[in-house]
């Protein structure tokens, strides 16, 4: 996929039009706040990306040249400054036309397993693939309302980040919340620090979630646009109360896409967030250092 319209550049690279660039701009409003320089590094990196990564559609889905830009420019933001290096181990990505239901047995805490069918919008596995749901993935103004009874409540923000950042968490061995450092490019950042901001943030999230949750009226849908409302006093989506792992995946979202509630909740987090993307805390634009290729 992906070759029909470009000349391949590398066998790990390859050429993106300029003008399905320039669409792509105006389809993923958090490019419009990049410098234009940061603007050209993005659409190398979502070249790359795309050379080296393999996107398969399911369900009998047809995934266009634009389609796949734009999951690669949302995945490639927050690795910008990184590298793709980033999203090692793995190659695969799936998209699904719209949510997909996964049925798995999980054990729980005391050794007891449970089947759980689950409406997802998007998962990352260990060692790959991404899974993704187009209808979530798409640009704003081209995604699907889910009406379905199984559907779970939406990931406020951005579902290709969210899961391309469980992606960074893994390369630790685990997701927790704490992706692993490099010296070189996360020089000041301490993993002792992280851990007790991490900690901290996520255990007043949950606290303030369930005060809130305390004033819901009894006879109230959770899942109604009326809880919506309430809900939406929250500087992060409630999924990220799930655990740490999934708080660390919704900040992610949240700092590039809708920063300011998370910066005002939770400044120490934020300022940890944004220095291991390697942002400009103050204007949310990337770094000019130079990244690893």
């Amino acid at each position: 996929m992906f070759n029909n319209l470009r000349r391949i550049l590398s066998p790990r690279s390859v050429a993106i039009p300029q003008h399905l660039w320039e669409a792509q701009l105006h389809r993923f409003a958090p490019l419009q706040q990049l410098t234009a320089s940061a603007r050209g590094e993005l659409q190398t990196l979502c070249g790359q990306f795309l050379g080296q990564k393999s996107l398969s559609a399911a369900a009998g889905l047809t995934l266009t040249d634009a389609m796949q830009l734009h999951i690669a420019a949302q995945a490639c933001l927050p690795i910008l400054q990184l590298g793709l290096g980033w999203y090692r181990g793995w190659h695969g990505i799936v998209v699904y036309p719209a949510r997909f239901r996964v049925r798995r047995r999980v054990q729980d805490e005391i050794g007891l397993e449970h089947d759980l069918d689950e409406t997802l919008a998007g998962e990352a596995w260990d060692g790959g693939p991404v899974v993704l749901s187009w209808e979530d993935s798409a640009p704003a103004g081209e995604q699907a309302a889910d009406t379905s009874e199984d559907a779970r409540r939406p990931i406020s923000g951005n579902v290709v980040i969210h899961e391309f950042a469980h992606t960074l968490d893994l390369l630790s061995g685990t997701a927790n919340g704490m992706p692993p450092l490099d010296r070189r490019l996360h020089a000041g950042l301490d993993a002792a620090r992280w851990a007790v901001v991490l900690e901290d943030a996520y255990e007043r999230f949950c606290a303030e979630l369930d005060l809130l949750e305390s004033e819901i009226p009894a006879d109230m849908d959770p899942e109604s646009a009326a809880a919506d409302d309430i809900y939406s006093r929250l500087p992060l989506d409630p999924y990220a109360a799930s655990d740490p792992a999934e708080f660390f995946a919704v900040s992610s979202e949240a700092l590039f896409v809708a920063p300011d509630p998370l910066a005002a909740a939770f400044p120490e987090w934020y300022e940890i967030l944004a220095r291991f993307y390697r942002l400009d805390a103050e204007s949310r634009l990337t770094q000019s250092a130079q990244r690893p290729r």
